[in-house]
C-alpha cells in the first residue's frame, strides 16, 4: 500500500507532486464565501484565450504560474481556488483558469448536454478573484481529430466509488488533466477537496508520471446551511435542496460522534481501570447517571477500537432518515476509505481517512466528503482530528474567524520549465 497523502502543517514547505491543503487563510467556509479576501493585484486586465497558441502568447511573468482547472459555471468554490492560487504565487506570479467541459469524463445518460455554460460570467468571476488569464478552448482544440486513441488509465483506484458508479470517468479526467497541464505549463495546480477521489488520482498521476507540477488541495466551500458548493446545486428544487442537506449532515454526524468517542478515550487514558470501581461505587449510592458515565469511561479504557464503525453508523442513520423524506435521498455509496488507495478501512484502523458519500436527489447526483482521524484516544490524534474536521467544514478556521489574519505565503520561485518528458521549454 502506498503512503497516504496527509494533511500537513500549513506552515511547513510543500513537496512537489504531493497534495496538500491551502494554508489557513484560504480555508473554505460560509464565512469566507460571504467575505472574500481581496485578490492580490486585483483590477488588472484578464486575457481570454481560446487556443493553445494564444495561451503561449500570453506574457509569462517572472514568478510561478498556477492553474485552476474548471468546467465553467464558476461559483464561490472556484473563486476560493483562484484566490488560494493568487495568494500562493504572489503579485509576481500568474494564475491561469481553464474553462472546459470535458466530454471524456461524462458517461452515457449523464448531463453533458445540459451542463451549464456561462463563459461571460465565468471570466468576470475569475477576474474578480485574481486570475490573469482564462483559457477556454473548444473540444476540437483539446482533442484535435476527435477522441484520443491513447488515454491515461486511473488504475485500481479509478475503479472504486465514483469509478464504480461512473466507469471510465477517471480515465477521462486524467486524460484531460494531463493535456491541460501540458498546455498551461504550470508550476502549481489547485483542486478542490470536495472531489477527494479526483484529487487523489491526479496526485498519483503527477507523482507516478513525473509531472513537474505541485498538486495542491483546497478545502471544500460550503453554503451557510452546510451544502457543499457545486455547479449541479442549481438543478435542485427547494424541496430537493432540503433533502440534499442530509449529505453534509451525515458527514458532520460522523465527525461529531467520533470526536465524542476520542474525547472519551482521552479520559479513559487518564483514569484507567479505576473507573470501573468508581462506577460500581456510584451505582451503590444510587448515582445512576454518574455511574453510567464512569462505566462508559471504563469501557473505553478496556474496549477495542471501534471508531470507524461508530462513524459509519452515525452517518448512515442520517442517510436512512433522508431516504424517507419527500423527495427522498437515494444513496449511491457511503464509504470510509484509506486516502492512499480509496479502499475501505477496518475497525482497527488508525490515522487519516476520508468519509465519502454520493447520492441522488431527484435527477441530480451530488457528492461530498470529510476527513477524519482515528487515533485510539491518543491526545495528539484527537487534536489532529479536530484540525482536520474544522478544515473540512470551516467552522473555526476561516480567516474571518481568526484573531489576526494569516501572513501570505512567500511567492514561489518556479523551477526551469520542462516539457512532458522533461525537456526544457
Amino acid at each position: 500500500m502506498t503512503a497516504a497523502p496527509q494533511i500537513p502543517d500549513p506552515e511547513q514547505p510543500m513537496d512537489r507532486g504531493r497534495a496538500r491543503p491551502a494554508d489557513a487563510a484560504h480555508s473554505a467556509s460560509p464565512g469566507d464565501a460571504g467575505h472574500p479576501a481581496p485578490p492580490v493585484d486585483a483590477g488588472h486586465p484578464v486575457h481570454l484565450v481560446h487556443t493553445a497558441a494564444a495561451l503561449r502568447d500570453v506574457p509569462r511573468r517572472a514568478g510561478a504560474r498556477a492553474v485552476v482547472m474548471t468546467m465553467g459555471a464558476l461559483h464561490e468554490g472556484h473563486a476560493t481556488l483562484i484566490r488560494a492560487a493568487r495568494r500562493r504565487v504572489g503579485p509576481g506570479g500568474q494564475v491561469v483558469v481553464t474553462v472546459f467541459v470535458n466530454p471524456l469524463q461524462f458517461g452515457a445518460g449523464e448531463d453533458l448536454d445540459r451542463y451549464p455554460r456561462t463563459l461571460d460570467a465565468d471570466v468576470e468571476l475569475a477576474a474578480a478573484a485574481g486570475a490573469d488569464a482564462v483559457f477556454a478552448p473548444s473540444v476540437d482544440e483539446v482533442y484535435p481529430g476527435g477522441e484520443p486513441q491513447i488515454r491515461i488509465a486511473a488504475g485500481p483506484m479509478g475503479t472504486l466509488l465514483e469509478g464504480a458508479s461512473r466507469p471510465g470517468h477517471f480515465d477521462g479526467v486524467l486524460t484531460v488533466v494531463a493535456k491541460l497541464l501540458h498546455l498551461t505549463a504550470p508550476d502549481l495546480a489547485f483542486y478542490g477537496q470536495k472531489d477527494a477521489q479526483q484529487l487523489a488520482v491526479i496526485t498519483r498521476m503527477a507523482a507516478d508520471l513525473n509531472f513537474p507540477v505541485e498538486i495542491i488541495g483546497v478545502p471544500t466551500v460550503r453554503e451557510e446551511d452546510g451544502l457543499a458548493l457545486s455547479s449541479r446545486n442549481r438543478y435542485l428544487s427547494a424541496p430537493e435542496r432540503s433533502t440534499a442537506l442530509a449529505l453534509s449532515a451525515a458527514l458532520f454526524a460522523a465527525r461529531d460522534r467520533l470526536a465524542a468517542e476520542e474525547a472519551l478515550r482521552v479520559r479513559a487514558a487518564s483514569v484507567g481501570h479505576a473507573a470501573q470501581h468508581r462506577s460500581a461505587a456510584l451505582a451503590a449510592l444510587g448515582e445512576d447517571r454518574a455511574a453510567a458515565d464512569a462505566h462508559a469511561v471504563a469501557y473505553a479504557a478496556a474496549g477495542p477500537l471501534h471508531g470507524p464503525s461508530v462513524a459509519r453508523a452515525a452517518a448512515r442513520a442520517v442517510l436512512e432518515d433522508a431516504a424517507r423524506l419527500d423527495p427522498p435521498l437515494t444513496l449511491d455509496y457511503l464509504a470510509l476509505v484509506d486516502p492512499s488507495d480509496f479502499t475501505e478501512i477496518p475497525d482497527a484502523y488508525e490515522g487519516e481517512a476520508i468519509l465519502a458519500v454520493a447520492a441522488k436527489v431527484g435527477s441530480t447526483r451530488l457528492i461530498d466528503n470529510i476527513r477524519l482521524v482515528f487515533g485510539a484516544g491518543r491526545p495528539e490524534a484527537t487534536a489532529a482530528h479536530r484540525s482536520a474536521a474544522t478544515r473540512d467544514d470551516g467552522a473555526t478556521t476561516d480567516a474571518a474567524n481568526t484573531a489576526e489574519p494569516a501572513a501570505p505565503a512567500a511567492p514561489v520561485t518556479p523551477p526551469t520549465p520542462q516539457g512532458p518528458l522533461g525537456a526544457t521549454r
